[in-house]
C-alpha cells in the first residue's frame, strides 16, 4: 500500500466532497498521476464517499480517511474499505487501532514530543501539521533528530508554488487541500491544479 505513496507522494484532501461528485472527482485525479485520496471525516457522507473510492479503485489508489479522532472511526473507516487513515493530532489510540487494522496511519504533528509519541504507537509515516506556520527551519530541526526510516509530509499552506523549498527541508511528500479542490472547483480546474500539482513536485526534485 505505501508503494503508491512513494511513487508519488501527494495526498488529495477532499474535504466537503460529497457521494455524487467523489467518483467524477476521483477519476481526475487519478488521471493526473495522484494515487492516494484522503476524504476528511468532516465532509458530507464521508464514509459513503469512502466506500465508493474502494470499489471503484481497489488496489490501484491509497484511499481512505482524514480529520479521524476517534478510535471508533477507525473501524468504521476500515469497514468501509478505506486503507488510509490520516489524523490532524497525534492521539496514540487512534493510532494504534489503525495499526491494528492494518491501515496506513499518516498522524498530525507539530513537536518532537508529538512525533515521537506517534511513532511509539505504531505510526511509520508523520505528518507535520499546520506546516505553514511551522516552517521549514522547524522541519529541519525535526528531521535532524526523527529516525531517518519514517517520511514526514509537510501537510497546510503548502503547495506548487513552495514544495521546491520545503523538499530542500526534507519534506518526504505533500498533503494539498485547497490547491487541489474546493467543492466549487470544476472538474476541468480540478484537473488543471492536479496536473501542475504534479508537475511542481518531479520539478522539485
Amino acid at each position: 500500500m505505501t508503494d503508491l505513496l512513494t511513487e508519488l507522494p501527494l495526498v488529495a484532501i477532499l474535504r466537503g466532497v460529497t457521494p455524487a461528485r467523489i467518483e467524477g472527482v476521483a477519476a481526475t485525479l487519478f488521471e493526473a498521476g495522484i494515487r492516494t485520496i484522503e476524504v476528511p471525516l468532516n465532509s458530507p457522507e464521508p464514509f459513503r464517499s469512502i466506500e465508493i473510492l474502494a470499489k471503484a479503485y481497489g488496489e490501484r489508489c491509497l484511499t481512505g480517511a482524514g480529520t479521524v479522532l476517534e478510535p471508533a472511526d477507525v473501524d468504521r473507516v476500515a469497514g468501509a474499505g478505506g486503507r488510509l487513515l490520516v489524523t490532524p493530532n497525534t492521539n496514540p489510540a487512534v493510532i494504534r487501532r489503525g495499526v491494528e487494522k492494518n491501515l496506513v496511519v499518516m498522524p498530525g504533528f507539530y513537536t518532537p514530543s508529538e512525533a515521537f509519541a506517534a511513532i511509539a504507537a505504531g505510526a511509520r509515516t508523520l505528518k507535520l501539521f499546520p506546516a505553514a506556520t511551522a516552517g521549514t527551519a522547524h522541519l529541519k530541526a525535526l528531521l535532524a533528530v526523527l529516525p531517518k526510516d519514517v517520511p514526514v509530509y509537510a501537510v497546510g499552506g503548502v503547495g506548487a508554488g513552495n514544495m521546491k523549498e520545503w523538499r530542500r527541508a526534507g519534506a518526504a511528500g505533500f498533503g494539498m487541500g485547497a490547491d487541489l479542490f474546493k467543492p466549487d472547483y470544476s472538474d476541468d480546474e480540478i484537473a488543471a491544479r492536479a496536473r501542475q500539482s504534479v508537475a511542481a513536485f518531479r520539478a522539485a526534485g
